[in-house]
């Protein structure tokens, strides 16, 4: 359901509920990094490179698409690729052994079929044909995919080939299924005007402007912000100096010098200390802001469907893939407007009760995407994420929240600011 401006002011109570679901889904899918060290700007800004795994491995449960062939997929949208990292930029055994051998994924070179987004220039999709609707969406998807799978195999043999072969085919089963959307819309609603016109699709090159090697910014700015007291004791009454940030406050720690845990290493793992910097800080005005926009009410268990997001104030450029030791390593960046530098996520996952907080918040969500796309900024833009469907009946909560560069929720110039974050509840029948 697109949301009404009635539906974004609900009751007292309503708000309190929405809040209360939304703290315990942060809890659960992003938490703030709590322990820090102040580093010079040279030292985070530099280009040191993480321990890499010792041998490839198979990506943990949720890393993959749907496909199974990869890690990272791309739809066309609005003119750029938007690329959705499964599983955080965790890779495949065949995209860890390309980048062992000084090989760049196959994801990130070379050229794939661009078709326009279909999803984003709906109208208002009427309950009682969205599920049709996004059956159709998820065959629109089917077909890039075949047609990407036949231009890696025989796109050398020509441009004639690609287009007479390739994309006048694929053109084809586009229009028939952009008949069935406008026609299942038309029965239930207003019929939309112009899907035929997205039906052609051209070869566009896939190379990734992000990809996790560019640790600078637009801000040069060589201010680290001090080194927080010169507080060597683990941050034990700030050093004795009166002057420090939190002097009389009792601050317990701010660095992992007394820390008995091991340092953390990039890599996604518990009990470890993160001694990377909190790092910039944006105005009140630009700290970023997000909202789901889009939503089904209900859905059938493993049936497609989409979710729309709206964000601002996020330039969604900066993605260090967690599964490759990118996890709370890059300190939080603004570009030269101050605005955030990041990406953000989308995770759904089947509840047991809609009375009491999960009980294990350790299982990985049924579906899990990091999304960068080169764009946004302080006006707000939409992003549209295909969900592959829910694996069983019940309830599902879908939550999208903002992420730096290295996955923090950023941070805010006050204490009582929203995060940018939003949750939503779908019945799956």
């Amino acid at each position: 359901m697109r949301r009404s401006t009635r539906a974004r002011r609900p009751s007292g109570n309503a708000r309190s509920k929405r809040l209360i679901a939304v703290v315990g889904t942060l809890a659960v899918f992003g938490g703030i990094v709590a322990v820090t060290q102040i580093s010079s700007a040279g030292e985070r800004r530099s280009n040191k490179t993480r321990p890499a795994s010792a041998q490839c491995v198979q990506p943990s449960p949720g890393a993959t698409a749907p496909s199974g062939t990869g890690t990272t997929t791309r739809t066309w949208q609005n003119g750029r690729w938007v690329r959705n990292h499964w599983g955080d930029g965790q890779q495949s055994v065949e995209e860890c052994q390309e980048t062992r051998d000084g090989q760049a994924p196959g994801n990130n070179g070379g050229s794939a079929v661009a078709c326009p987004d279909v999803a984003g220039r709906l109208p208002q999709v009427p309950e009682r044909a969205r599920a049709e609707v996004d059956r159709n969406l998820a065959q629109l998807q089917a077909q890039i995919t075949e047609a990407d799978r036949r231009l890696a195999a025989e796109g050398s043999r020509g441009e004639a080939f690609v287009r007479n072969s390739i994309l006048a085919p694929l053109a084809s089963k586009r229009r028939a299924t952009l008949d069935r959307i406008t026609n299942a819309i038309d029965r239930f609603g207003s019929r939309p005007r112009g899907l035929s016109q997205l039906a052609e699709c051209q070869v566009a090159p896939t190379g990734n402007t992000n990809d996790g090697n560019n640790n600078g910014g637009d801000n040069d700015n060589d201010n680290d912000g001090g080194n927080n007291g010169g507080n060597d004791n683990g941050g034990n009454n700030n050093g004795g100096d009166s002057n420090a940030p939190g002097a009389g406050l009792g601050v317990l720690a701010n660095d992992c010098d007394e820390s008995q845990l091991q340092p953390h290493d990039g890599f996604q793992n518990g009990n470890r200390c993160v001694s990377t910097a909190f790092g910039e800080v944006a105005a009140a005005a630009n700290n970023p802001s997000l909202l789901i926009t889009d939503f089904p009410q209900q859905v059938q268990a493993e049936e497609p469907f989409t979710l729309r997001v709206s964000t601002r104030n996020l330039v969604r450029d900066r993605f260090l893939a967690a599964g490759q030791g990118g996890y709370y390593v890059e300190s939080s960046l603004l570009n030269g407007d101050g605005l955030v530098r990041g990406h953000f996520h989308t995770a759904c996952r089947m509840l047991e009760s809609t009375d009491e907080a999960p009980a294990n918040p350790e299982d990985v969500p049924a579906f899990f995407v990091a999304t960068e796309d080169s764009r946004g900024g302080r006006e707000a833009d939409e992003v549209t994420i295909q969900v592959p469907g829910m694996p069983e009946s019940g309830t599902a909560q879908c939550a999208v929240w903002a992420g730096d560069g290295s996955h923090r929720v950023p941070m805010m110039e006050r204490a009582n600011q929203t995060p940018a974050f939003d949750v939503v509840r779908i019945e799956v029948n």
